[in-house]
């Protein structure tokens, strides 16, 4: 079971000898920029600042501290935190200690959490205490009980993350550049989300990428208003492209339009990213708030499709030019340009950020289509990619890779896409059976596995119904085992108990006989979309 697919060695050798990976590490670049933008802010949380120096300094305290604690180079750690300043100074610590962060989202729960430790051979899990209504530091350690490979929690703001972090900086060895940096987690097509190895010399190319398209310079200011451990906004351009560029972060605790603004007002942002329901939220509050907008010059739109109409009224309603970008934590990324005509930036979610992203749009149909059998121009087609910044294989996932990639490397996204004649993506939809529920991925396979748990559940299928606030909402159809009625509330406490992130208890629960099946006798989600439509319209 291998932990990384490498880039075929003359692969690998043609992207550093065209300048794409240039055998920098994420501590260097932070050294970099903090020895030619010392002063400058770096990062800023709700009641403090940090300079850039101060943020290297931080970054080498717990680095110390996590190898003097008996984390070592190349362990895996769990880092689950939300939009706090600790997060930059403990993932460039875990950098610079050669460690490799792996990345849950605040929203994870239980079940989530115990699943990427497992999976990843996790050594430590860092997190916080009680934040939103949710006790990290209980899960982590109830998690930590569990999971034999774990030897230690640590909690920001307690004594023993204090003396982690107050350590006495020291010289470690820098990582290979070629190697791991860190594990994100994939939107999960089937059951809990796959781990993505991504090295510092592929993801650095793409960051540094993003923040040359995005327009990044000394004097940005960045909002992250998404949850910071996601992909778009650690790295599209976000939080990694504003540090590259020697641009100040602010961090939002909250993404909802009240804060938002008002960090816009008073740090001057003018550049920050958001899911398409987040982006109508803001469109919607701009028109009654008092806050002063002026600075606010691009926003970035991602995460899941931003349909036209949407797409329309952002620049008029929040005085900024729209920049769309589509992209996936496994590599491609994909972005409208801020020079390109309003039809591409309204109708199509970008193109490839390097003139080395290969990309194949093949027929729809047939999941394991070989990367050769693409579809004529302008057809509608499954979108499979390699490149210099796109992994080759999941982590210790060799099964699943034999159907996620085709022989030559190319990956599946899983995604169907029109491709204009400019190279510009148009997301008509997904192959895949994954709901995007304003922008989090919702695995159907895994919320019908912990409803198929309940006693009184025969079978379940859940599937996606239209939002117009979120895109897609999960909708779970029952079928109860005999002699027995539950109800929808009950068996949304029942997912809503096993541990799961919130985003994933089904929006909608219905409760039927028998479900309509294929000709090979599987469930038709097809006819589940059209009852549940025609369900809709009764309505």
């Amino acid at each position: 079971m291998r932990d990384h697919t490498p880039w075929p060695t003359e692969t690998a050798a043609r992207y550093r000898a065209w300048g794409y990976w240039r055998g920098q590490t994420f501590g260097a670049l932070l050294t970099s920029v903090a020895e030619a933008y010392p002063g400058r802010t770096a990062v800023v949380g709700e009641h403090e600042r940090w300079t850039f120096a101060g943020l290297d300094e931080r970054a080498h305290r717990i680095a110390a501290g996590l190898a003097e604690s008996g984390i070592r180079a190349g362990e895996r750690v769990v880092v689950q935190l939300p939009n706090i300043p600790e997060f930059v100074s403990v993932v460039f610590g875990l950098w610079r200690a050669g460690a490799l962060p792996v990345f849950a989202l605040p929203a994870h729960r239980d079940s989530e959490l115990r699943h990427f430790a497992g999976q990843s051979g996790a050594a430590a899990i860092i997190t916080t205490g009680a934040h939103a209504g949710h006790d990290y530091a209980a899960v982590a350690r109830a998690v930590a009980q569990d999971v034999p490979s774990v030897r230690e929690v640590f909690v920001v703001g307690t004594p023993g993350f204090a003396d982690l972090a107050a350590a006495k900086p020291r010289d470690l060895p820098d990582p290979d550049p070629a190697g791991v940096a860190f594990l994100q987690l994939s939107g999960g097509s089937t059951g809990l989300p796959k781990l993505i190895p991504r090295t510092h010399d592929d993801y650095l190319y793409s960051v540094r990428e993003s923040a040359r398209i995005c327009g990044l310079r000394p004097d940005s200011v960045h909002l992250a208003a998404l949850p910071v451990a996601h992909n778009f906004p650690l790295s599209s351009p976000g939080v990694l492209g504003a540090l590259h560029a020697g641009a100040a972060t602010v961090l939002a605790p909250r993404p909802d339009a009240d804060t938002a603004f008002r960090l816009i007002e008073a740090e001057r942002v003018t550049i920050s990213g958001v899911v398409p329901p987040l982006a109508a939220a803001w469109v919607q509050a701009a028109a009654r708030t008092t806050h002063d907008l002026s600075s606010l010059d691009v926003l970035l739109v991602g995460g899941a499709k931003c349909g036209r109409e949407l797409a329309e009224r952002i620049g008029p309603a929040l005085g900024c030019r729209l920049q769309q970008v589509f992209g996936m934590a496994e590599g491609l990324v994909c972005y409208t340009r801020l020079d390109d005509p309003d039809e591409l930036v309204l109708g199509t979610q970008g193109r490839p950020i390097s003139p080395d992203d290969e990309v194949r749009v093949v027929h729809p149909d047939d999941p394991l289509a070989a990367s050769s059998d693409e579809v004529p121009a302008g057809e509608v087609g499954a979108l499979l990619t390699r490149g210099p910044y796109t992994i080759r294989g999941y982590y210790r996932a060799d099964e699943h890779n034999a159907t996620a990639f085709t022989a030559d490397g190319f990956y599946r996204t899983g995604d169907l896409v029109r491709r204009r004649p400019s190279g510009h993506l148009e997301i008509v939809g997904r192959a895949k059976e994954q709901i995007n529920r304003g922008g989090e991925k919702v695995a159907a396979e895994e919320v019908e596995n912990h409803l198929m748990a309940h006693p009184e559940v025969l079978d379940a299928a859940v599937v996606a119904v239209p939002d117009e606030y979120l895109g897609e909402r999960t909708c779970a159809y029952v079928v109860p085992a005999e002699g027995t009625t539950p109800t929808a509330a009950q068996l949304r406490r029942f997912v809503r108990g096993r541990g799961v992130a919130t985003f994933k208890v089904p929006d909608l629960v219905q409760v039927v006989e028998r479900f309509p099946v294929t000709g090979v006798g599987k469930t038709s989600k097809r006819e589940l979309r059209v009852a549940l439509a025609a369900l809709a319209k009764e309505r």
